[in-house]
């Protein structure tokens, strides 16, 4: 995981200082694959088992091997997640095979909101939503500590405010 400087991302080069996702996003993730594909490959053995015969229990190896794909592919798209603060506006990258590079420049920004659901809350995980005066532009940076969403909040609300009275 590449992880940059907690309090931002100011850089003196052309390459931005990275942040990643933390595991724990990872976990709560692959915990969720396991607990809905677990009980399906099971009672796909099962049923299948006894009513059609034990040859075709078999087709239990298909959830199966779906989960462990999406055991691959979850690990790939937390790898790929990463945002970088920089002077004037926030870059959040994603993607594996259709990457994505989002820049939202502090002084576009109108709300910042910090967001957790009962399944990131059991996690220790809240996200942050970004609002824009243009929908597309908005963003989410999912998965972080509750500390570090509301330090992240907080600061570019406060850049966003500057960059905007600005204006």
């Amino acid at each position: 995981m590449e992880t940059g400087s907690p309090q931002g991302a100011q850089t003196t080069g052309t390459e931005p200082d990275w942040t990643g996702l933390p595991p724990g996003l990872l976990r709560m993730r692959r915990l969720l694959l396991v607990v809905w594909l677990g009980p399906v490959t099971l009672a796909v053995g099962l049923l299948l088992g006894a009513f059609a015969g034990p040859a075709w229990s078999g087709l239990a190896l298909l959830p199966l091997a779906l989960m462990a794909w999406g055991w691959v592919l979850l690990g790939r798209n937390w790898r790929s997640w990463r945002y970088a603060e920089r002077a004037d506006d926030l870059l959040i990258s994603r993607g594996v095979l259709w990457h994505e590079e989002t820049v939202v420049p502090y002084g576009r920004m109108q709300l910042v909101e910090v967001r957790s659901g009962p399944v990131e809350r059991h996690f220790g995980l809240a996200g942050v939503q970004l609002h824009t005066a243009a929908a597309a532009t908005d963003a989410t940076i999912p998965g972080l500590d509750p500390a570090e969403a509301e330090r992240l909040r907080d600061r570019l609300t406060e850049l966003g405010e500057a960059r905007s009275a600005g204006l």
